[in-house]
């Protein structure tokens, strides 16, 4: 290649560079004047015709699968966030010349915010969401045929498909509507104050009713103790409401229920508090007593604040709690929650029903002191991070909206609602995403007297690859065990423990032997596994350790004729509990269950002889929200060579006490923290017809 042709590719790669980088300084530049066009300057003037166009009313069927176009989406660089596009600010006008819509402070924040985000384009054909410039914020500020026509003008309308539109004050009276009453078609509405019957689940947004009050209550910090059991601080209360907590104020000085206090005279004074400026507009007055207190600072005197249904469903007051640091209590049945869709709320707030209202006193009396504790530092957590500011809310949003647009992607439970949580875990025992695979198990066997079939059992895991070592629980207080001496000569380390007491929680006490991160327990009747299956086993629980990851499975239903948990053995699609009789668990487990396990759970369970497998699926599910796993097909548990006498489930009375577990677990934990999956981990290439040499897993049972 001649030097004229070398001198041309190398002055037309630079040619090229330069090319690039004027293209993408126009673009940066483009995309920074895009943004600081949001700021209020000359804004142009556009002119609602009467005549123009009305879009249909509100969809109240849409669905992110029917109304939303996600063909739009994933149209940036990394394919894996959703573009936003803000339409210009105009100053929409009626046919009379006068200005149409006003545009609120709060309002233009919430535009800056999202122009300010990642997720914002200036470029309207790459945009997967379009928000307009028209502030519906406040139902009490639009004319709602003038607000359908202006979003029906806009150029990218399309029936309102993949729009956004934000508010917080919806509904107009006498009815106060719980969602922004103006016809919106396919518009997804980011509200605050949705019922679950206004609410599109998984297509809507629920967002909070923003307050300026807690802008200045989270700049306060309370420094003296919190004087009150619970404040009542609403204004727009049912008179119902009112009579019941002024009832229950009388009764308990430690109930306060502030209401607005009566006009007075300028010659009045303040006789009960003359510390308070009778011209402060922020006085209100408590029932039945009458004694002034300033709003919002008088929430930093109460442990609790009560969040209940009014005239608009959406209150500022919960906002004020949370920046006050007071727990919020909701009493309203059917209210949508901000960001219910991912935030726990049980873990920062009370709910007690509407109907419950009168026995409130009582209900928060009962809360421990280290519940309170937990609630408000959780609160704390959650209002800083999510709700301190309109930016934060904004991009909490999208957040989330892009997270269902990407959900392979979206942040888990715990991302949402765990302080502290790193990005790169992915279960509550801070553990690498796969557990190393060189370290192996420990087996763990709970025998009584059943010499033979724990004889075979323990040759057949000593040559499971996985297995480290093998502990032998002789739970038999009334028969010594077998000489060191008689056991099958393995080469794996085997130690034998004789317990003090017959108890099942045996088999999961954190001995010191146990070196292994993965613990199996198996009983000394389960013979019918396979070397394959119990290496698989393992390795399946290496890519899941904080779940218990097994073979027997079994579900819970209810039980709509005794209105119970009934515990369910029949072969099902779903699955509940996966039994310890045969599963891996991590040790951290046996930790838990031996030293923190809720209520008498563990006690009950050593008394009756029943249910520790039960328990210990409880114990997990509580604390992960994630169901177990099991593995293979096998669905056939049973000793062969045992005659069923010798089995504790041979009992005719086991199904009716099983039962009986459940019911009394979720009553000691307070809820059902079991989760149902259909879902089971098979070996790849398991069922293919493919050669089995080529295969890793080929023993595997098919019952």
């Amino acid at each position: 290649m001649s030097v004229d042709v070398y001198i041309f590719f190398l002055f037309f790669f630079i040619g090229l560079v330069i090319i690039t980088h004027i293209l993408t300084s126009r673009n940066e530049k483009l995309r920074h004047n895009s943004r600081i066009s949001l700021n209020l300057g000359n804004i142009p003037e556009d002119v609602i015709s009467g005549d123009a166009e009305i879009p249909r009313i509100r969809n109240p069927n849409c669905s992110y699968w029917d109304c939303f176009n996600v063909y739009k989406c994933g149209q940036k660089a990394a394919d894996n966030e959703f573009s936003i596009y803000v339409y210009p600010l105009k100053n929409y006008v009626d046919p009379d010349g006068r200005n149409a819509f006003k545009l609120t402070k709060e309002f233009y924040y919430i535009l800056k915010a999202i122009s300010e985000s990642p997720y914002y384009t200036p470029n309207p054909n790459r945009a997967c969401l379009f928000v307009p410039s028209i502030d519906t914020l406040n139902q009490n500020n639009i004319d709602s045929s003038l607000m359908a026509k202006a979003l029906a003008a806009l150029p990218y309308w399309e029936n309102g498909e993949n729009h956004l539109l934000f508010n917080m004050i919806p509904g107009s009276p006498p009815d106060f509507s719980t969602v922004l009453d103006v016809n919106t078609d396919r518009a997804l509405i980011a509200g605050a104050g949705f019922d679950t019957w206004t609410y599109r689940s998984g297509f809507d947004l629920s967002i909070p009713f923003f307050s300026p009050n807690q802008v200045k209550m989270s700049q306060i910090e309370a420094s003296e103790p919190r004087k009150y059991l619970l404040i009542s601080s609403q204004l727009n209360m049912y008179p119902y409401h009112v009579r019941i907590l002024q009832e229950i104020s009388f009764n308990h000085p430690d109930v306060l229920t502030l209401q607005k206090c009566p006009q007075k005279t300028e010659n009045q004074v303040t006789s009960k508090n003359p510390e308070k400026d009778p011209k402060d507009e922020d006085i209100r007055c408590s029932i039945p007593h009458g004694n002034e207190f300033r709003y919002p600072e008088i929430l930093t005197k109460g442990t609790f604040c009560l969040v209940i249904r009014g005239v608009r469903l959406a209150q500022p007051n919960l906002m004020e709690a949370l920046a006050s640091n007071c727990i919020p209590v909701i009493v309203a049945n059917n209210i949508v929650l901000p960001f219910d869709d991912v935030i726990d709320w049980s873990l920062a707030s009370i709910s007690i029903r509407e109907t419950d209202l009168h026995s409130i006193h009582s209900v928060l009396q009962a809360v421990s002191p280290d519940k309170v504790s937990e609630l408000q530092k959780q609160g704390h957590w959650l209002y800083r991070k999510y709700f301190s500011s309109i930016r934060k809310i904004v991009h909490t949003s999208l957040d989330i909206l892009n997270d269902r647009v990407f959900p392979h992607l979206a942040r888990t439970y715990l991302h949402w609602n765990v302080p502290m949580y790193e990005k790169t875990t992915r279960n509550p025992l801070f553990l690498p995403l796969i557990a190393p695979k060189s370290q192996g198990f420990t087996a763990v066997i709970l025998t009584y007297d059943r010499i033979d079939s724990l004889f075979t059992l323990v040759q057949k895991l000593a040559v499971v690859p996985a297995l480290q070592k093998i502990l032998i629980i002789w739970n038999n207080q009334k028969k010594s065990p077998p000489h060191p001496t008689m056991f099958p000569k393995i080469t794996k380390p085997l130690k034998l423990i004789q317990t003090k007491a017959n108890k099942l929680s045996n088999r999961f006490y954190p001995y010191e032997e146990i070196e292994t991160e993965a613990i199996l327990t198996i009983d000394d009747d389960i013979l019918m596994l396979t070397i394959d299956e119990l290496q698989f086993g393992y390795e399946v629980w290496r890519e899941f350790p904080d779940r218990i990851v097994g073979f027997p499975s079994r579900t819970h239903v209810w039980d709509n004729s005794t209105g119970k948990w009934k515990y369910e053995s029949e072969w099902t699609n779903e699955i509940s509990m996966v039994l310890t009789g045969a599963a891996f668990h991590h040790k951290y487990w046996s930790y838990m269950y031996t030293n923190a396990m809720p209520g008498d759970i563990k006690e009950w369970v050593d008394d009756h002889m029943n249910c520790e497998d039960i328990a210990m699926n409880f114990l997990v599910a509580n604390i992960t929200r994630k169901p177990p796993i099991k593995v293979t097909p096998r669905k056939k548990f049973k000793c062969p060579e045992c005659t069923n006498t010798e089995m504790l489930s041979a009992d005719i009375n086991h199904m009716l006490e099983r039962s009986a577990c459940i019911n009394r677990f979720a009553d000691i934990y307070g809820t059902m923290p079991l989760k149902t999956v259909e879902w089971r981990a098979d070996p790849v290439l398991f069922r293919d017809n493919f050669p089995e040499k080529l295969k890793r897993f080929n023993d595997i049972g098919s019952l």
